[in-house]
């Protein structure tokens, strides 16, 4: 950037001196010489005509000398500007063509740039092609191996399948024969071993359906039991009135793993009564239940009938 700002400050300067110059001679040439100013000597009284005539003459060889020296010096300041005007512009037209031959120079030197870069593009573009190239016959000579081995392993592999084909067919056959063998041996015995599983089985079931028979017995004896509890907990909370004897009512309750009492309702019977009976197990809040899960099974949900006692 510095290269083009340097001739650039040097062709305005020469501009602006070549227009100061031009200017310069057009006042000069516009402008009048000044013409002495002389003024003769009036002749006096005491001067003769003569006198007079030769001051006169005198004077009039001064100012022509005068206007003589002021028209050379005028053209020798002329010639000069002339002369300084002419280096001026011969100044400005080798400076024109210094910044036309750097221009060109730059011109060149980046054509020279884009043809080394285009070069260097077009070495680079050879090399990754070459190397492209190289990388396919490598693969190729390497797919190629692996063929040639995959070959090989192939017929290894069939023959040494046919070699295990053989050798598992006689050991086949030998196996066959051995477990026909032990097949008739293990019937014998599986016949054995289910005929005293079949006894086994049914002595156990019968001693099962004993228990089960004993533990249902013994539930429904703790449910019975707790249902007499409930009952006998409502009736202890029931307001007795006289005009509940002899009617009844039936209620479900639900109730919680500790004997709280999640819900109740009337399933049917004396209004009355079946409004007494909900308030007395709702202010039992709790009612007895059994600790064994069979027993509370059979309690959590039950139906039972109230009948007021008196």
């Amino acid at each position: 950037m510095q290269q083009y700002k340097t001739p650039l400050l040097i062709s305005l300067a020469l501009h602006l001196a070549l227009i100061g110059a031009l200017v310069g001679v057009g006042l000069f040439r516009d402008s009048t010489p000044e013409i002495m100013k002389v003024t003769l000597n009036t002749p006096s009284n005491e001067d003769t005509p003569e006198q007079a005539v030769s001051a006169v003459s005198v004077d009039q060889k001064q100012v022509e000398q005068r206007l003589a020296d002021l028209k050379q010096k005028e053209e020798a300041k002329r010639r000069a500007e002339q002369q300084r005007i002419k280096e001026l512009e011969d100044r400005a037209a080798a400076a024109r063509k210094q910044r036309e031959a750097e221009a060109e120079q730059i011109k060149k030197l980046e054509r020279q740039r884009q043809a080394k870069e285009r070069e260097r593009k077009q070495a680079e573009a050879e090399a990754k092609r070459a190397r492209e190239q190289e990388r396919k016959e490598r693969e190729k000579a390497r797919k190629a191996q692996q063929e040639k081995e995959k070959a090989e392993q192939a017929a290894k592999a069939a023959a040494e399948k046919r070699r295990k084909e053989e050798e598992a067919a006689r050991k086949a056959e030998a196996e066959r024969k051995r477990k026909e063998q032990e097949a008739a041996r293990k019937a014998e015995e599986a016949r054995q071993k289910a005929l005293a599983e079949q006894l086994l089985q049914e002595q156990l079931a019968a001693e099962q359906a004993a228990r089960s028979k004993a533990r249902r017995q013994q539930v429904m004896s703790e449910v019975d039991k707790y249902r007499a509890l409930i009952g006998q907990r409502i009736q202890q909370n029931l307001l007795l009135d006289q005009s509940y004897r002899g009617k009844e009512c039936r209620l479900n309750i639900k109730l919680a793993f500790n004997g709280l009492v999640t819900s109740v309702s009337s399933l049917g019977g004396d209004q009355q009564v079946c409004e007494a009976a909900v308030r007395a197990v709702r202010r039992a809040d709790t009612l007895p239940v059994s600790k064994d899960r069979d027993v509370f099974e059979k309690l959590k949900d039950i139906n039972l009938t109230v009948k007021p006692e008196f």
